[in-house]
């Protein structure tokens, strides 16, 4: 890198399939935890109609408000713009560029789940976010 080059934020996008839960998670965590010092995507391979209002709800309980989020279709672009591609079960439809930092988070899916359910994949979703901030070397907002 040269020393004219200004420094970016790390780039992360979280993958699943309907991009309607997990990977929602996923980046709302991400966006609250690491702020501006990094960017944040979330898509689907196969993209629902809405979020899972049982993962909105969830978020709700620990202050965090994805009602406004919409699903949001997978593109190779998105995949080429990040530096870390963090999949949740979308197996073979993830696209792969070499490079890139590719991470495969195996968590429940909450489709279908009432808010019971959803709690603690929620929870280990974020453990898991506190965990990829310490390894970017982002120090989690409090």
């Amino acid at each position: 890198m040269s020393a004219s080059a200004v420094p970016s934020v790390p780039s992360v996008l979280f993958v699943c399939v309907h991009n309607a839960g997990r990977s929602q998670m996923a980046a709302a965590f991400l966006t609250r935890l690491g702020g501006d010092r990094v960017e944040v995507r979330s898509a689907g391979s196969a993209p629902a109609d809405t979020v899972n209002p049982a993962v909105v709800e969830a978020l709700a309980e620990v202050g965090i408000d994805i009602s406004a989020e919409a699903p949001k279709v997978l593109t190779t672009e998105a995949v080429r713009a990040s530096d870390v591609v963090i999949t949740m079960g979308c197996g073979d439809a993830c696209p792969y560029f070499p490079g890139k930092r590719y991470l495969d988070w195996q968590l429940d899916d909450p489709a279908g789940q009432g808010v019971d359910a959803v709690r603690p994949i929620r929870d280990r979703i974020e453990q898991r976010v506190r965990g990829l901030l310490a390894d970017l070397g982002i120090e989690a907002a409090a």
